[in-house]
């Protein structure tokens, strides 16, 4: 299995909780030619605000472009690039393997070894779930091609930042 990896740059976002925010900001990337390799989304604490995580490659110009394009949208708050070692990333497997009645054993030492769970078996399936940095559910799916994937999703990265300090943004800016 290829390396899906390539260690891009993550990036996030804080935006008001407003319809078609999440389109206007996929929009401005494909319009620009910028690529999304991974996409996050979810409440913050504070129920007006979404806090968005994008993963893309590109050099600093291109990173340093799409920083300023996104800024520009009325209901983004905050736009910030991760910096390697500053922050904690994670992203979720779910994998739903083909298993003969011999390979239970090996699935669950498998997942044992990537902390992995076994989430649901059936007579010729066992569906698991992975939690970590990118690398290592590559690492993980590398380990699982002897048997059959039937279907898998990967949730895309999501992170924040190491310490106390929470990301700063502008939360009584008013929104156009």
């Amino acid at each position: 299995m290829a390396d899906t990896y390539f260690n891009p740059t993550v990036i996030v976002m804080i935006v008001e909780d407003n319809p078609n925010v999440l389109s206007r900001i996929s929009l401005m990337f494909g319009q620009r030619g910028f690529n999304i390799d991974t996409i996050t989304a979810s409440h913050t604490h504070d129920q007006k605000f979404t806090r968005i995580t994008i993963t893309t490659h590109g050099d600093q110009t291109v990173i340093d472009r799409i920083v300023r394009q996104t800024h520009k949208l009325v209901e983004v708050h905050k736009v910030a690039v991760q910096t390697a070692g500053t922050h904690i990333e994670r992203e979720l497997i779910l994998v739903k393997v083909e298993v003969k009645d011999d390979q239970r054993s090996q699935i669950r030492e498998i997942c044992e070894i990537y902390h992995g769970t076994i989430v649901e078996m059936t007579r010729t399936s066992m569906i698991l779930e992975m939690t970590g940095k990118p690398p290592r559910i590559d690492a993980f799916l590398e380990v699982l091609e002897p048997y059959p994937i039937i279907e898998m999703t990967r949730t895309g990265v999501t992170a924040i930042d190491r310490g106390p300090e929470p990301l700063d943004y502008d939360k009584n800016r008013a929104y156009a």
